[in-house]
């Protein structure tokens, strides 16, 4: 187990990408939790698919993809604002499907006029966790501690308008600043994740390990620090599980998507606890 768990960060690009996966699976189980008391995964997802053309021109271009996925992500909060506050004609749900589809498509054409097209597709979508740079690892850690210290300060705030917006509105809160704080730092979230596990995968780093945090604890903050030991606990098992399949038994796991999937167990384990304590309780 000891060298299950230790051996693999002996080299340097294991443990760049072991820091990635923490970072990004602590700041998406804290985000993760305000989405899912606003009922707002669309948003992760809305976004998570919208960046695409954003990295998709910066990676065709040779930009650096931070840019250019906050450019995009930029334009989609200000479409979901347009979208979820004020007079609308168009309801959210259509003019998400229209916004996703739109921006994804727009990637997708701009990627296939390269050469390599299939092999550039596949890396923007499901991205290069073990590629990651030291640069790319330090610019996740504060771009994220941005983020935690924004919604650290929003705390109260942000969850009274989760709870009862009708209450909040009656306090004098400014609801569409605070939408738009929201809508922002899932979209940094997602904006700086995607880079190392690409737009397919970014939402289970948000929306997992905060369920299962949830599942574990009826407390907001609970949730948040049960998420975020969850996410970096299993990212770890995870990475480790892809290096030992790769290397020791000749069967090829994708990093990420191996992360992905020891959320998904973690969520299930922890659903069927819950479920077993109800019963015999």
């Amino acid at each position: 187990m000891k060298s299950f768990l230790f051996d693999p960060y002996r080299l340097g690009f294991m443990s760049r990408a072991l820091i990635e996966v923490v970072l990004l699976g602590v700041l998406g189980a804290v985000v993760g939790v305000h989405v899912a008391l606003r009922r707002l995964a669309f948003v992760t997802d809305a976004v998570q698919h919208t960046v695409f053309p954003g990295i998709a021109i910066a990676y065709a271009v040779g930009w650096p993809l931070l840019p250019g996925a906050a450019a995009a992500a930029a334009l989609t909060v200000a479409l979901l604002v347009g979208l979820t506050s004020g007079r609308r004609r168009v309801d959210v749900d259509s003019g998400l499907a229209l916004i996703i589809a739109s921006f994804f498509a727009v990637g997708v054409v701009v990627v296939s006029r390269r050469t390599g097209y299939a092999s550039d597709l596949s890396a923007l979508l499901f991205g290069r966790i073990l590629d990651v740079s030291r640069a790319e690892v330090i610019e996740t850690a504060v771009l994220g501690g941005l983020c935690m210290l924004i919604l650290a300060l929003l705390h109260k705030e942000l969850v009274l308008l989760a709870l009862d917006r009708t209450q909040a509105a009656a306090l004098g809160l400014p609801i569409a600043v605070l939408d738009a704080v929201l809508y922002a730092v899932t979209a940094a979230t997602v904006v700086v994740a995607v880079r190392a596990i690409g737009t397919v995968l970014v939402v289970a780093f948000v929306v997992t390990p905060a369920a299962t945090g949830r599942l574990l604890t009826r407390s907001i903050p609970g949730a948040m620090a049960a998420g975020a030991a969850v996410a970096a606990g299993l990212g770890w098992i995870g990475l480790s599980a892809s290096y030992e399949a790769s290397l020791n038994h000749d069967v090829r796991l994708a990093a990420g998507a191996t992360v992905v999937v020891a959320y998904t167990i973690g969520f299930a384990v922890a659903g069927g606890v819950r479920a077993l304590l109800r019963r015999q309780g």
